[in-house]
């Protein structure tokens, strides 16, 4: 074991010409490492970092996995991460990804890229070195750490437009949405914010629905025991809705009836939020507020303004003033929805009052029925 006082000695170790020697050295570090992160530092200014970025290529497959261990812990440092980049560490990662290495090894490789991944950099050394492939093959592993370590990886890169279209080309929906079924909440999560990201592109949208996504993404909705995972599967689903085709494909299996209801029956403020703002996005699009108005939307955007929080309210209130572009949609939201309306100009919070000062303007324009459903302009003087 190492003490405080010998890490240095332990460090001169990894020159040692005899493999034994060099695994054990490394075994410990790994612990003196795990302790904490001064020890890291302690470890990054003895030269440990450069010992160890050599002995990932070593031909004993116990060094590389101990080597390898320890990279994978010190990498959450920032200034270890810093040293890696510089030591251009990630195409001897990759290359331990491949499938006949241990799973240890795996593990250890990918929690090394996870953590060096925010940096763009990083990124394109990734892409450039071919990581993506290995890294979406991992999500199919045996092990969780190395399910959720490639997972995170993943994550980090899709922020990048060009790892979007990449991973999508590789087929990465399959084991995206296998992974929902995981066992392990933080996997589930991960999943679906990495779904989320790469949905805003059209390309992964129309995959979804090739792959059975959307009921799958339903499906958790309708279970009640993965409630801590609604709002990340809203925030899927609120992509989807923005493509008129997909959106035509939810309607078509029931799905977009079962999304509304769930919606309309939902007390919790987060999830009613982000409904009535992914409403407002995909209502931009003309064939979608057709779609909406079919649905009966109106009737969800009313139920919010009724709601405690005023952010839904503001929420509702900017989605019905982007609803009554539709002519139907006006006609029925300002029949009930303008005496709602009125009522929230007494609000205490500014948000509120310029959202729905914004929906009575839509509402009204060009609309005489609507204009004269209620005496605004007295309210409105009275509020002055």
């Amino acid at each position: 074991m190492i003490e405080s006082k010998t890490p240095a000695t332990v460090v001169l170790m990894l020159s040692s010409p005899e493999n034994e020697v060099l695994a054990k050295a490394c075994d410990a570090l790994y612990k003196y490492a795990s302790k904490g992160d001064e020890n890291k530092v302690t470890l990054l200014g003895l030269g440990a970092v450069e010992h160890l970025y050599k002995l990932l290529s070593h031909e004993d497959p116990l060094v590389r996995r101990n080597a390898v261990m320890v990279l994978g812990i010190m990498a959450s440092n920032h200034d270890v991460k810093k040293l890696l980049r510089e030591l251009d560490v990630t195409n001897s990662l990759i290359s331990q990804l491949a499938p006949e290495e241990d799973l240890v090894i795996h593990e250890f490789a990918t929690l090394c890229l996870a953590h060096m991944a925010v940096e763009y950099t990083t990124k394109v050394k990734i892409f450039e070195q071919g990581g993506l492939e290995p890294l979406i093959r991992l999500l199919g592993s045996p092990d969780p750490d190395v399910k959720k370590n490639s997972l995170e990886c993943i994550y980090h890169l899709v922020q990048d437009f060009q790892n979007r279209a990449a991973v999508c080309e590789l087929n990465v929906i399959p084991p995206l949405l296998a992974l929902l079924e995981s066992e392990y909440p933080g996997i589930q999560l991960l999943a679906l914010q990495t779904l989320e990201v790469i949905s805003k592109d059209r390309e992964t949208r129309i995959l979804l629905g090739e792959n059975k996504g959307l009921e799958c993404l339903l499906e958790i909705l309708e279970n009640n025991e993965l409630s801590d995972i609604h709002i990340e599967t809203l925030a899927v689903l609120g992509n989807c809705l923005e493509d008129a085709h997909t959106l035509q494909q939810i309607q078509l299996t029931g799905g977009l009836k079962k999304l509304l209801s769930f919606l309309e029956v939902s007390t919790v403020p987060d999830i009613q939020k982000n409904a009535a703002k992914a409403i407002t996005k995909a209502a931009y699009d003309s064939e979608i507020r057709k779609i909406f108005h079919w649905e009966e939307v109106e009737k969800l955007l009313l139920s919010l303004l009724d709601t405690d929080s005023d952010e839904v309210k503001v929420a509702a209130s900017q989605a019905i003033s982007v609803m009554c572009e539709n002519l139907d949609s006006k006609c029925v939201l300002g029949l009930q929805g303008i005496p709602q309306l009125v009522q929230l100009l007494s609000s205490d919070n500014e948000e509120v009052k310029e959202a729905v000062v914004t929906a009575l303007t839509n509402l009204t324009t060009a609309s005489p029925r609507n204009h004269s459903s209620m005496p605004l302009l007295e309210v409105l003087f009275r509020e002055k």
